[in-house]
């Protein structure tokens, strides 16, 4: 059986990537960092080590900046997309929004981290049905 191919990019298409999976712990995040780094109450993510990430656009690697201790934020250069983070612990969380197809139910959020900083107004339902 082989692994499944997921493919996605930034805006302009500068910025390509395709993550072989299994993906690993898609969930959806409110801390401050992720309302930052993408404009949003909340970042839908999904994480794949570093070794199953190839960067395929004309663009290469995105641009990153040191967001934390552990982490980097990325970018494209070119139009601004967030991409998503790339950690030293060899893991790249990806942006679900960034992927051609981000209704692919291997992409459905499992569970909601900092969901402290979730403004009230707003309701984050996963795929195990938590809130």
């Amino acid at each position: 059986m082989s692994d499944t191919i997921y493919s996605g990019g930034c805006l302009c298409g500068a910025i390509r990537f395709e993550a072989t999976g299994p993906a690993e712990k898609p969930h959806t995040c409110s801390c401050r960092f992720c309302q930052q780094h993408t404009g949003a109450p909340t970042a839908a993510w999904v994480e794949f080590p570093t070794d199953r990430l190839k960067w395929t656009g004309p663009g290469a690697k995105p641009s990153t900046w040191r967001s934390s201790d552990y982490s980097s934020r990325a970018f494209c250069p070119a139009c601004g997309s967030s991409i998503g983070a790339i950690d030293d612990e060899p893991v790249v969380a990806l942006l679900i929004g960034g992927f051609d197809d981000p209704a692919d139910p291997a992409l459905a959020p499992q569970y909601h981290s900092f969901e402290d900083c979730r403004p009230g107004w707003l309701q984050v339902e996963t795929a195990s049905g938590e809130e």
